[in-house]
C-alpha cells in the first residue's frame, strides 16, 4: 500500500465540509460558503480573513458612500469595520449573516462620524461636506437624475443621522424595511418611524413627489 505524502494537507470539518487545515488556494477559498470561513477565521485563519475582506468590501465601502454622500473617509471605515468584526467575531451567531452583520458595523460607523460631523457644524468648526455625485451616482445617472440627486442629499444633510441612514438604507439602497431594521439595529417599527419623518421632511422641501412608505 502507498504511504501519503508527507505534505499532504490534513483535513478539518468546517460547517459540515473537509476542507484542508491550511487554505492557500484562491479557488478553494471562493468555493466556501461566508459560514465556512467565518469558522476558519475562527480558528485563526489569516487568509480566510483576507478573503472574507476581499468578497466583502466592496459592500461595505459602497454603503458608506451612500449613507454619507461621499467618499472621504471611507476607506478608514470599511477598514475599521472589519477590525471590530474581527475582535468580535465570537458575538456573530450566524457566520451565514456575516455580509449584514459587517453592514451593521458600518452603518454604526459612518452614523458616529456624522453625528460628529453635525456637532462641529452646529458649532461652527465645520462646513457641510460636499456631495460626491461621481461615487454616489450610478454611471447609468443621466444629468437630471445628478441634479435631483445633489438636493436629495443636500436635504437628508440637515437631517438627524438616525433619519437620514434608514432613509437612504430604504429608498437609495433599496433594502426591504427588515433589512434595514436590522442594519440599523433597531425595532421594525422604529425603522419605519424614521423612514417616516425623513419622508415628510422631504416631501415638503422637495419640488419632486416620492412615493409613500407603505404601512
Amino acid at each position: 500500500m502507498a504511504r501519503p505524502h508527507l505534505d499532504a494537507p490534513k483535513l478539518r470539518l468546517v460547517g459540515g465540509r473537509a476542507v484542508a487545515h491550511r487554505t492557500t488556494g484562491r479557488a478553494e477559498l471562493d468555493a466556501l460558503t461566508d459560514a465556512q470561513l467565518v469558522a476558519l477565521v475562527g480558528e485563526r485563519d489569516r487568509e480566510a480573513l483576507e478573503h472574507l475582506y476581499r468578497r466583502h468590501a466592496g459592500f461595505a465601502m459602497t454603503l458608506a458612500v451612500r449613507i454619507q454622500g461621499s467618499a472621504t473617509d471611507v476607506e478608514d471605515i470599511v477598514h475599521d469595520a472589519f477590525v471590530r468584526a474581527h475582535a468580535r467575531l465570537a458575538d456573530l451567531r450566524d457566520g451565514a449573516a456575516f455580509r449584514s452583520w459587517l453592514g451593521s458595523i458600518v452603518v454604526r460607523l459612518v452614523r458616529t462620524r456624522l453625528r460628529r460631523r453635525g456637532l462641529l457644524g452646529a458649532l461652527g468648526l465645520a462646513a457641510p461636506e460636499p456631495v460626491d455625485l461621481d461615487a454616489v451616482a450610478s454611471p447609468e445617472a443621466d444629468s437630471e437624475a445628478r441634479v435631483l440627486l445633489a438636493q436629495v442629499y443636500a436635504l437628508l444633510q440637515t437631517l438627524p443621522a438616525d433619519e437620514r441612514i434608514a432613509w437612504t438604507l430604504r429608498h437609495i439602497e433599496n433594502h426591504r424595511l427588515e433589512t434595514v431594521a436590522e442594519l440599523c439595529a433597531c425595532s421594525l417599527a422604529t425603522a419605519k418611524r424614521r423612514i417616516h419623518r425623513a419622508q415628510r421632511y422631504l416631501e415638503s422641501h422637495f419640488v419632486a413627489p416620492f412615493a409613500k412608505e407603505d404601512a
